[in-house]
């Protein structure tokens, strides 16, 4: 068999491979799976969790309950600004600080940022086109009592077929009336990729 014949085959054999169907899996979402060794849901969940679980255990949430009656503190979830060497879609562990807030039923949770917005507007169209019976009124939100904010930064070593990504998220509670911080953390990452 001659060269061009040999590659001709070879390459029809590459196309059907390629065309073979994928199998796909489920799996329970809670799973830890590890594929490319970048930040995935299982980082995102389990940082969101541990770390408004220690923020939920300092002092600030006792002594603001003490000084206001027993009442809840509102929080609202800021900006979480990826910093890091790879795309990180930071809504997602936004969201899962905001459940986990919600879940532990410790603190009231506001919407914020675009979130926020849509809501004005639906509420200004409200006062075009819904009843006045219906219709939602202006001035009536709740204002948090403090806003949570951060950063997800990394730093990766590497050398030929070996990598470690630290990951290093940071967060900060503010009493958004003194501005006073008063809770930090962060939460520490580190993934060891050989391949």
């Amino acid at each position: 068999m001659n060269a061009p014949a040999l590659i001709g085959i070879l390459m029809s054999a590459a196309v059907i491979q390629g065309c073979a169907p994928r199998k796909v899996t489920r799996v329970d979402e809670k799973q830890q799976i590890d594929i490319s060794g970048r930040w995935n849901n299982t980082d995102s969940r389990l940082t969101a969790e541990e770390m408004i679980a220690s923020a939920l255990g300092e002092n600030w949430l006792s002594e603001f309950s003490q000084q206001n009656g027993g009442k809840k503190p509102v929080v609202i979830v800021g900006m979480v600004t990826n910093k890091s060497h790879e795309h990180i879609d930071a809504e997602t562990f936004i969201k899962d600080m905001e459940r986990t807030f919600v879940t532990t039923q410790k603190v009231r949770l506001v919407q914020g940022g675009a979130k926020r917005e849509e809501l004005r507007g639906e509420r200004a169209d409200q006062q075009k086109n819904a009843s006045v019976s219906t219709m939602k009124k202006w001035g009536l939100e709740v204002g948090a009592d403090y806003i949570l904010q951060g950063s997800i930064n990394s730093i990766v070593d590497s050398h030929k077929r070996q990598m470690v990504v630290y990951y290093q998220v940071d967060l900060e509670l503010t009493d958004l009336q003194s501005n006073e911080v008063k809770w930090i953390g962060n939460k520490k990452i580190a993934k060891y990729v050989k391949n």
